[in-house]
């Protein structure tokens, strides 16, 4: 999908970003303010003005800038705590990026001019001398830190793990400290100032981590996960090609599970004499007697056109709810009780529906941004209530986008949409290709990867056949007792068999990654080593999984005692 610039703002308001937080122009700063140092340098040196003992000077002040730029960048944090300062955070990594070009070069310069490019030399005089213990060690461990500095590699890794790595940075300022006040003899103020600063520094993370630990955990989505059937009880034609579905209880009453907002349900459709299972956004506020979703007909859609071709009022489909972790309860995060920003895309605005109706509900006070792209004006979803919850809520702010007349979003288009947009929570949901876009475009405004999430569930267009693990149906028996092993986690328990292995893996407190619980999503790919399983649904997985007897762990039922490697 693609989007416009920007468009009038339903709300009509006129939104101008800070020109001074500009994520950008702060990366470009703190890059020029970096180099020029090192050009001075070139410079001297070209002109052989670097004194009596040019080499040692070289070496001495690479060395010093380059302690100073991995200082300043461990300095970001705080100060970005202290002063509510967020744009700092853009220029945190060019930082740490240009203080590993110094040391490198630091190093390289000892290495070509001091040792002489002598391999044996450089190893002899490392070893024998202890300033060098340290600042080796230092070197050593930044250079994964500058490997995996990229965008792409926070994706890779994971903003968990890349956070996990890129504290080592302590570590490396340590080293350095160290290394300066070891190889300075007479004067050492400078190698004190530098102990000092780090010395404050470790002391604010100890004190910060120490008051996280103290405050009350956010409140979490309620986890009883609920199956069975719903009767359908309206059906709303909302565009020409979006209906929504309401559900609810076939005697009424209460709900017998609850959701967040942006979470989504499981539905069991009866296709052509097949179980076709299928997730669903769930579109409306969290409440007590029923819960929608608002389907879009694709033209794969194998799912979505039996729902808008089939489907009638007074039906009874087989639903488990709830499932996913894209939700947004209004408190968890640095900024989440002061804001959310919302990107949807066509059908992608079902999870922040849920998420506006649940927080103007409950008179949330933070500001909503909700940045809107559909092809045209008649694609629209939700057009009359986007309109009346902006106007009679100040802080829901909205902008629509139209491709066909304006284009992609960009990131001129989101600072026009969201002032100060220099960080998140922002939630996006919408076909592949625009998140994919989006991710990169905020990135590169200078939004840490790890407050942008994304509902990234995408439907196959039609069911799988075959079966993986040997099982018949036929074979299940709840009554009798299976023996569940868990190879790596090195536990084995004796269960009803008709539990899957997903079930029997939270009853022993073994932790396997799900999200849908319906076979689709895959995240609970596990390999059977033995034994033998049915599974009702195999659709998340490939003609390679399944000839490496790949199952998944939501959807595996045993019908013989099971090893799976977990």
């Amino acid at each position: 999908m693609s989007t416009s610039s920007l468009a009038p703002s339903v709300t009509g308001r006129a939104v101008v970003p800070d020109p001074i937080v500009d994520a950008k122009l702060a990366k470009r700063f703190v890059m020029i303010c970096a180099l020029v140092p090192l050009l001075l340098l070139w410079w001297d040196a070209f002109h052989h003005q670097l004194g009596v003992n040019s080499v040692n000077f070289a070496i001495r002040t690479t060395g010093l800038f380059g302690l100073l730029m991995l200082t300043l960048s461990l300095v970001v944090t705080p100060l970005r705590r202290l002063t509510g300062a967020t744009w700092l955070v853009a220029a945190r990594r060019n930082l740490g990026v240009m203080g590993f070009v110094y040391i490198a070069l630091h190093f390289t310069i000892f290495f070509a001019y001091d040792r002489a490019m002598s391999v044996s030399s450089t190893l002899e005089e490392i070893v024998t001398r202890k300033y060098l213990w340290f600042g080796t060690a230092s070197l050593v461990t930044m250079i994964p830190l500058a490997i995996t500095s990229t965008d792409a590699m926070i994706t890779r890794l994971g903003p968990k793990r890349w956070k996990l790595l890129h504290r080592t940075a302590y570590l490396v300022v340590l080293g350095g400290v160290i290394h300066y006040y070891l190889l300075v003899k007479a004067d050492v103020t400078k190698p004190f100032i530098f102990t000092v600063a780090f010395s404050g520094l470790m002391l604010f993370r100890i004190v910060d981590t120490g008051s996280k630990k103290l405050r009350p955990p956010p409140p979490k989505p309620k986890r009883n996960f609920w199956s069975g059937e719903l009767v359908v009880k309206s059906i709303t034609q909302e565009t020409h090609d979006v209906k929504t579905f309401r559900f609810a209880l076939p005697d009424g009453g209460p709900l017998p599970f609850h959701h967040a907002a942006g979470q989504y349900l499981n539905i069991a459709l009866p296709i052509e004499g097949k179980t076709v299972k299928r997730s669903y956004t769930i579109s409306s506020s969290p409440m007590p007697d029923y819960v929608e979703i608002s389907v879009k007909r694709a033209p794969a859609g194998y799912g979505s056109h039996y729902l808008h071709d089939k489907v009638v009022v007074g039906d009874r489909i087989k639903i488990s709810a709830p499932g996913g972790k894209f939700h947004f309860p209004g408190v968890t995060g640095t900024h989440a009780d002061k804001r959310v920003v919302l990107l949807a895309g066509g059908v992608g605005i079902t999870p922040m529906m849920s998420v506006i109706r649940s927080l103007t509900a409950n008179k949330w006070k933070g500001d909503m941004y909700l940045v809107f792209g559909v092809r045209t004006r008649d694609d629209v979803i939700f057009a009359d209530e986007i309109k009346a919850l902006a106007a009679a809520n100040p802080n829901v702010h909205v902008t629509l986008h139209y491709s066909t007349e304006h284009g992609h979003i960009t990131a001129d288009v989101l600072n026009k949409a969201v002032p100060d947009f220099t960080h998140g929570p922002v939630m996006m949901c919408g076909p592949g290709p625009m998140m994919v876009a989006m991710r990169k475009t905020l990135v590169g405004m200078g939004i840490p990867n790890a407050e942008i999430h994304e509902e990234a569930f995408v439907s196959p267009s039609t069911p799988k056949e075959g079966d993986v693990g040997g099982g018949d149906a036929s074979e299940i028996d709840p009554e009798a007792t299976r023996a569940y092993s868990f190879k790596r986690a090195k536990k084995s328990v004796e269960l009803p068999g008709g539990l899957t292995v997903l079930e029997a893996a939270e009853d022993a407190g073994i932790e396997i990654p799900f999200d849908c619980r319906s076979g689709i999503c895959g995240q609970c790919k596990c390999t059977l080593v033995s034994g033998r399983v049915v599974m009702e649904s195999t659709d998340a997985l490939t003609t390679k999984d399944r000839a490496a007897n790949i199952v998944l762990a939501c959807q595996a039922i045993p019908v013989s005692d099971i090893v799976v490697d977990v």
